[in-house]
């Protein structure tokens, strides 16, 4: 089974505050999933994200 990252662990992964991960999340900037009340989010799935975001800059 995969583990989820918090916001907290992904701020620190991009080096951005976690709060700037908050109100990505929130408007669908970066891909996460909200269980409960927390938000989640899987590394693959980030790391997916940025290089198909970095591709995407570079044409």
């Amino acid at each position: 089974m995969e583990e989820y990252l918090t916001a907290k662990q992904v701020a620190k992964y991009l080096q951005v505050k976690p709060l700037t991960i908050y109100q990505w999340a929130r408007t669908n900037k970066i891909p996460a999933v909200k269980i409960g009340r927390v938000w989640r989010f899987k590394k693959n799935i980030i790391d997916s994200f940025l290089e198909k975001k970095s591709k995407e800059r570079k044409k």
